[in-house]
């Protein structure tokens, strides 16, 4: 992996859509605490994937990254809003995310409710207001169409739902593959599918791409377990263990870990495979599937 290459790549596009995002944010005529409870989160940090994974697809086709500025701060917003939400002491009742307290800790749990619904809805009016140069309407009514299939009952929310009802439970690889294939994989799919729609791709393109995109959110799923159980909790910002603590299914607990990290390794495998299929310059795409497989964090 060019780690030089992908870094300085990720340092140019996280300070543009972290400038974006506050911009965007502070334009809105709004409550300044709702403002203040919808900028916490979105500042709190992170890997930023998602909108790395629409730059560098774009980048794949030979596109200028910037033209998908305002779909990947879009994306954030959506995962942002999953994340207060899961943070709830309705869902998994944590106090801590990426090393802050979490959002209801500082807000409330009302108005961390409201900031996640805040980030979900504006979500969609970014999506419109890309400018026609960039995309049609045709094209950005496919962006909200496919959006929406990615956060909703279909998608994250579906899985989010699965995951809950899970817990307590003995579930098969199936189901344990089912939730993560929604709640995590689906926004990790549509960010490349994004890209791939600004890029105007044809379906061969689409259909590889849209494979790659599955097999990387399994890979980084099953990382996500890997990490639950060896991860340094000061890297992670958050306590390890807590899936145990949560009773719920994860890959090392189905596989054993040595069984979970050789799944990982084959999602990785698979992912590149239809990488390759898309006769693009996916060298970008490839340095970001490894680093999901090998992150700390």
């Amino acid at each position: 992996m060019n780690t030089n290459v992908l870094n300085a790549f990720t340092q140019e596009h996280k300070q543009l859509l972290e400038s974006e995002l506050q911009t965007l944010v502070e334009k809105l005529k709004a409550p300044p605490n709702i403002k203040k409870a919808m900028h916490y989160s979105l500042d709190a940090g992170g890997k930023r994937i998602r909108p790395l994974l629409v730059f560098a697809t774009l980048a794949a086709f030979g596109k200028d990254p910037k033209i998908g500025l305002k779909a990947a701060s879009a994306i954030e917003m959506i995962h942002t809003y999953s994340l207060i939400h899961d943070d709830l002491p309705s869902m998994d009742n944590d106090d801590l995310r990426r090393g802050k307290p979490t959002n209801h800790k500082v807000f409330g749990e009302a108005v961390a409710i409201l900031a996640g619904d805040a980030l979900l809805t504006f979500s969609f009016e970014v999506i419109g207001t890309i400018p026609n140069e960039i995309a049609s309407n045709e094209t950005k009514l496919k962006l909200v169409m496919e959006m929406a299939k990615a956060a909703g009952s279909e998608g994250m929310v579906g899985g989010q739902v699965a995951d809950m009802e899970g817990e307590g439970k003995n579930l098969t690889l199936d189901e344990l593959e089912y939730i993560h294939i929604h709640k995590t994989g689906a926004l990790l799919k549509y960010s490349v599918i994004a890209g791939a729609l600004l890029a105007e791709a044809n379906q061969s393109q689409l259909e590889n791409l849209s494979a790659f995109a599955h097999h990387l959110g399994l890979a980084f799923q099953i990382q996500d377990d890997i990490l639950d159980i060896e991860g340094n909790p000061e890297l992670l910002g958050k306590p390890v263990g807590s899936d145990t603590t949560n009773y719920k299914s994860t890959y090392p607990q189905l596989l054993s870990l040595e069984g979970a990290k050789q799944a990982l390794q084959k999602q990785l495998e698979l992912a590149k495979q239809y990488l390759e299929k898309t006769g693009l310059t996916t060298n970008l795409l490839h340095e970001i599937a490894d680093l999901v497989a090998s992150r700390d964090h």
